[in-house]
């Protein structure tokens, strides 16, 4: 399996653009969304988290087959 580098790097370029849509179009729900975060359970983030990449790699596994 060889890395696609140029894909590799649109992805990370992507991930900035969506990272930072919330913060620019409204920072007072991103402050209201952290302070929710920080009341929430470790166990809850991990699982969360976990959902969040089971998704992506299956997301992956269907464009690149």
């Amino acid at each position: 399996m060889d890395i696609q580098w140029a894909d590799l790097a649109a992805a990370f370029g992507l991930l900035l653009v969506f990272e930072g849509v919330l913060p620019f179009a409204s920072p007072q729900g991103l402050k209201r969304a952290m302070v929710g975060l920080a009341a929430t359970s470790d166990r809850s983030l991990r699982v969360a988290g976990l959902a969040s990449m089971v998704a992506g790699l299956v997301l992956l596994w269907l464009i690149r087959s």
